[in-house]
């Protein structure tokens, strides 16, 4: 009979004690009899996870939640209160930051709820398919925003004012645009293309990516293609063509430094622009591998169980890239927003108490940077 009362200790003929669960009792065995349904055959293969899991992960997630509402908060209150901050640009940042903020506030939660409640799913069957929608329509929209983002810097940098310019009715369009794909991307599992159930640890919910049916197998494969390759492969080719663009105007700055007469003061201005370049660079770099850290392992996850390959798929393993997907919403205020001199600035202005202090008149060599190989461009 299934142990439902938590983990009990065990004797062992040694003679040693060990905290565990009786042989035999599933994970699912935790699992309240309506919410059964929602649970996948795989994860009965399972026995329960060590209980500390689910203790820290419900810490780890109260800490990402804080961070979130902190960051993104601050990202939506400064473009509100800012002026200067309200450029086409800055629209589709803060739709991310608002996505993020909705990612966080609507799982984090009902997730620590859950793993302080036993690590089971406390909730109505009905709102773990609503909590699995909310975290792709944030999760999906915050992916597209940093395409958008990515393909604006590209064009900025590689096209200068030749390319065609983000003005605030494009900006508009690119978030709207990236909040319609997401929640068409979301929908399909109500009207039955895919489906929503419990995952992992089964203290939440998310696509059903281990059904082998047609059904299922097609509609992951529509949210890899369309959710993940497509926008990964914009971002890389974006960032890949600024890095190109920078270190080509580094080597023209340094050919004409060759051609001039104040060798001394060539060399500085030299030495100056190629460290801006460098950090500009590195940025790029950055930029490009949280994103990669932080969205491939669901990504591969998702796809190795819609194609089958289900035996390294443990209750651990599954959690944990999900995890990773919902870090994103903690690092993307800081390093899309709150890292600029204008919103630096704008927190000095406006929350002087967060001890940032960005002098108004300072100069950003990275924005002077960025301008000179646009201008090359042009």
């Amino acid at each position: 009979m299934a142990n439902t009362t938590g983990p009990q200790m065990a004797f062992y003929g040694s003679g040693s004690v060990s905290f565990g669960y009786p042989e035999g009792v599933s994970i699912v065995d935790f699992v309240r009899p309506e919410i059964k349904p929602y649970v996948h055959q795989h994860w009965y293969n399972y026995p329960p996870v060590n209980p500390m899991w689910h203790y820290l992960l419900g810490v780890i997630y109260l800490f990402l939640g804080t961070v979130s509402i902190i960051g993104n908060g601050m990202v939506i209150y400064l473009f509100n209160k800012s002026q200067a901050l309200r450029t086409p640009a800055n629209i589709l940042v803060v739709n991310l930051a608002l996505s993020d903020l909705i990612m966080l506030t609507t799982n984090v939660p009902f997730f620590t709820y859950n793993c302080f409640s036993g690590g089971v799913w406390m909730f109505s069957p009905q709102y773990c398919e609503i909590y699995a929608c909310l975290g792709a329509v944030t999760g999906v929209c915050s992916i597209w925003l940093l395409c958008f983002i990515s393909f604006d810097r590209y064009n900025i940098i590689c096209n200068g004012f030749n390319g065609p310019k983000l003005t605030t009715g494009k900006a508009v369009a690119g978030a709207l645009l990236s909040w319609i794909i997401a929640v068409g991307c979301a929908l399909p599992p109500f009207f039955g293309w895919g489906k929503y159930i419990l995952e992992g640890i089964l203290d939440s919910c998310s696509y059903d990516y281990l059904t082998q049916d047609f059904n299922t197998f097609s509609y992951n494969i529509f949210i890899f293609v369309f959710d993940y390759f497509l926008p990964a492969a914009v971002i890389i080719f974006s960032y890949v063509f600024i890095v190109k663009a920078i270190f080509a105007h580094e080597a023209a700055m340094h050919e004409q430094a060759k051609k001039m007469n104040n060798v001394s003061t060539l060399r500085s201005n030299e030495a100056d622009s190629q460290r801006a370049e460098i950090r500009i660079a590195k940025t790029a770099l950055v930029n490009v591998s949280l994103w990669f850290i932080c969205w491939t392992p669901y990504a591969a996850i998702s796809l190795q169980g819609v194609m089958g390959d289900t035996k390294g798929i443990t209750p651990l393993i599954s959690t944990l890239p999900a995890l990773l997907a919902k870090s994103a919403s903690c690092y993307n205020p800081f390093v899309y927003a709150i890292s600029h001199p204008k919103y630096r600035l704008a927190i000095t202005q406006y929350m002087p108490w967060f001890c940032v202090h960005e002098a108004e008149t300072k100069s950003n060599d990275d924005s002077q940077s960025t301008s000179t190989v646009a201008q090359d461009k042009a």
